[in-house]
């Protein structure tokens, strides 16, 4: 049959371990066989990322904006580990947190839903998207061991060399010292792509930090949100029928918990990083989870919200069998591909992706999955397939 062409490319980042091998078997089974596939490939394995000095990590985040559209694989995040095990020149920083300095904007993430994969919330009826801030906190900061007696500061020195200081705290002994940051311009893009998206997806937004502690980071960030929602979106989210409030993290969490589901969540760097992995895992997998980096210009990057399963990566290079869950991995693709559909007029491509996403939960729902899922599924004898039988699986449907 006559292959789907591409007009523009999609930049492809490649990733690491286990998921790494799963990214080639997608390819090979799901995409190759249907799509005259085009691509801008961007390795960002660990050794080559080494290699280049993280300069690859850059190129393919500025690829993005260029193209529009990006797909990228879980990638190794080293720590001191990994630097001896790697032989790494240095302790390289996330990948995720160097292209979103980059592109800034916003990750949404949201579980993927299917019959027979219930979550253990049981009055979750719909999906919870969170939305992640994607800039500073602590994936920027800096910190220091303190190695005995004496003070730190908090110092700002102006362009006329005047200085503000505050006190961070007076050591008596040992201890340890973080300092973080924001930008208002990075927090006034968080919270418009927070409302535009609810907008598109009608959907209401719960935001949500700890201004009562820290009431002057936190509360900027509440107060950002509330300034452009007043001015911008207060009569458009009225006409949507959709409803936008703040409320502290902890709240946040207990009313979670109590809901139905159905609205987006937008958390601070950090607390997003955290509550998408709950949400996540909650709904059924990790596995099982949509994650999308949004840039105010309109750049999308596509990615699994999870990482890149070394323990079963061990397995496969012993030859053992693995079974891994490729479904967020899949999605990542389809993601991208109908976005680079949707972007250059070509409603075939983005047809493709609609049929991979519905093949996909159809293999699951007809009791064909990885043993991640058949261990928690409420499908009567489920068949428990192997990494390769799933993907392969999926493509017989397809």
């Amino acid at each position: 049959m006559d292959k789907i062409k591409m007009t523009t490319p999609i930049v492809e980042m490649d990733g690491d371990e286990m998921t790494r091998i799963l990214w080639q078997m997608i390819k090979d089974h799901l995409l190759l066989p249907f799509i005259d596939l085009n691509t801008e490939y961007y390795d960002l394995g660990l050794e080559y990322r080494d290699k280049t000095n993280d300069q690859v990590t850059v190129d393919s985040a500025n690829a993005t904006k260029k193209y529009k559209v990006a797909v990228k694989c879980a990638t190794i995040t080293p720590n001191a580990d990994r630097v001896k095990e790697y032989s790494l020149k240095e302790m390289w920083k996330s990948p995720n947190g160097t292209i979103r300095a980059i592109l800034d904007g916003t990750v949404f993430r949201a579980p993927i839903v299917v019959k027979g994969i219930e979550p253990c919330v049981m009055n979750w009826k719909k999906p919870i998207t969170i939305a992640r801030h994607a800039y500073g906190d602590v994936y920027k900061g800096s910190e220091m061991k303190i190695p005995g007696t004496g003070k730190v500061e908090l110092v700002y020195t102006a362009e006329d060399g005047s200085e503000t200081r505050e006190l961070v705290h007076s050591f008596n002994g040992p201890g340890i010292v973080q300092g973080m940051h924001n930008l208002n311009d990075s927090i006034e893009s968080f919270a418009r792509s927070c409302f535009n998206y609810a907008l598109d997806t009608r959907q209401d937004v719960w935001f949500a930090t700890k201004d009562t502690i820290s009431k002057k980071y936190d509360h900027t960030f509440k107060d950002i949100f509330q300034e452009i929602f007043e001015a911008d979106y207060a009569d458009k989210f009225k006409e949507a029928g959709i409803t936008y409030f703040y409320t502290l993290i902890d709240d946040a969490v207990a009313r979670v918990m109590k809901s139905e589901g159905g609205y987006i969540w937008a958390c601070k760097n950090y607390d997003g990083d955290v509550m998408s992995d709950m949400i996540s895992s909650a709904f059924g997998s990790l596995a099982m989870m949509t994650s999308v980096l949004v840039s105010p210009d309109g750049d999308y990057e596509y990615e699994a919200a999870h990482g890149t399963v070394q323990r079963h990566y061990y397995k496969h290079l012993k030859g053992e069998e693995t079974s891994t869950n490729s479904v967020a991995t899949i999605f990542a693709w389809t993601g991208a591909l109908r976005k680079r559909g949707e972007l250059d007029g070509n409603a075939e491509l983005a047809a493709f992706a609609d049929k991979l996403e519905k093949a996909t939960i159809d293999t699951i729902e007809a009791g064909e999955m990885t043993k991640d899922l058949a261990l928690i599924t409420t499908i009567p004898n489920p068949t428990a397939l192997n990494s390769e039988e799933f993907i392969k699986a999926i493509a017989k449907r397809l």
